[in-house]
């Protein structure tokens, strides 16, 4: 596999077919590499009966080993799909979910995402690292069991760098973060908030780009998922997600959640630099749902424009009557 640049939109593409990965005689590989002492990355707790193991991914759409190799080809760009690819197993149970887990084990999902995220940091040959989930088959989910996974690349995923641009050109003009602002804005209205827990704020976002969308927000500034501020309490943190996903399961059990967390500011100079004088102020984590509905949708009639048929006002309001523990 290799990675081949668009010149246009700047977004970085995995092309080619991994090797494949032997048939499983196992019902569930992820259930075996639970109970296997092979490979382990990250164990939590440390000691003791494990409730999250970190695995590499069986079939990584990037491999640590090596550099970049970056090579024009004419006018265009491309790279050995060098990086990090792990798997974030959530719970030695296959039954069980993220939304499900009692609040002391979700916070235990969430300082592995944490952990795995500081150390692939240390790699200043990854720009950037982020978690996420594909919960159900219309979502991508590679297996039932309940799950996450990390990634660690050379490139800033371009709507990283959008959200990157868009936060350092508020900064630069109101010496505001744009995302303190919002939540700041949607917390005065409450037209569209979820729920809150402590010092975090689950929203619907004023221009949803699907029916549900959910984000999950620190109230007071932190541009590192990874580092949380002193007065920052990762149990309300955890309660708050466990409660949101189970009322979107009640609405759209199928979901893709990713945390949005700053690139590396470690890693060799690229086209992140410019970004890097201000974005301890300006930039903001955050997790973003993206539900996903079985029925058809315009969301992408026109290519990168979202058709949402459901005011996020009124899909606040849906949520907020729903059962958080059903």
């Amino acid at each position: 596999m290799e990675l081949r640049k668009d010149p246009i939109t700047r977004s970085w593409v995995v092309v080619g077919q991994g090797e494949e990965w032997p048939a499983s005689t196992e019902a569930c590989p992820l259930c075996s590499a639970f109970s296997s002492s092979d490979s382990v990355l990250l164990q939590l707790p440390a000691h003791g009966a494990p409730q999250v193991r970190v695995v590499p991914h069986f079939q990584p759409l990037y491999r640590i080993e090596g550099e970049a190799g970056r090579t024009p080809e004419g006018i265009y760009d491309r790279m050995r799909a060098v990086g990090a690819h792990e798997i974030i197993i959530e719970s030695p149970d296959h039954n069980q979910w993220l939304g499900r887990l009692r609040d002391d084990e979700i916070e235990r999902v969430l300082e592995a995402y944490a952990l795995r995220i500081s150390d692939l940091k240390r790699d200043p040959r990854f720009k950037y690292v982020t978690v996420f989930q594909n919960r159900g088959v219309l979502a991508g989910e590679e297996w039932p069991h309940p799950h996450s996974q990390v990634t660690a690349s050379l490139f800033v995923p371009r709507r990283i760098l959008y959200e990157l641009a868009s936060a350092r050109e508020w900064f630069d003009k109101k010496e505001r973060c744009v995302f303190c602002d919002i939540v700041r804005q949607e917390e005065k209205q409450g037209l569209r908030i979820v729920d809150v827990q402590g010092d975090y704020v689950a929203f619907c976002p004023y221009a949803s780009r699907v029916p549900f969308e959910v984000w999950i927000m620190r109230r007071r500034h932190n541009h590192l998922f990874e580092q949380p501020r002193p007065t920052s309490n990762r149990r309300h943190l955890a309660a708050l997600l466990g409660r949101t996903l189970r009322r979107l399961a009640q609405v759209a059990p199928t979901y893709h959640l990713v945390l949005h967390t700053a690139p590396n500011t470690h890693a060799a100079i690229g086209e992140i630099a410019p970004y890097w004088n201000t974005i301890a102020d300006d930039f903001h984590w955050h997790f973003e749902i993206m539900p996903i509905l079985e029925q058809r949708s315009k969301s992408y009639s026109i290519k990168e424009v979202y058709f949402n048929s459901l005011f996020p006002e009124q899909a606040a309001e849906q949520l907020r009557q729903l059962d958080s523990n059903a």
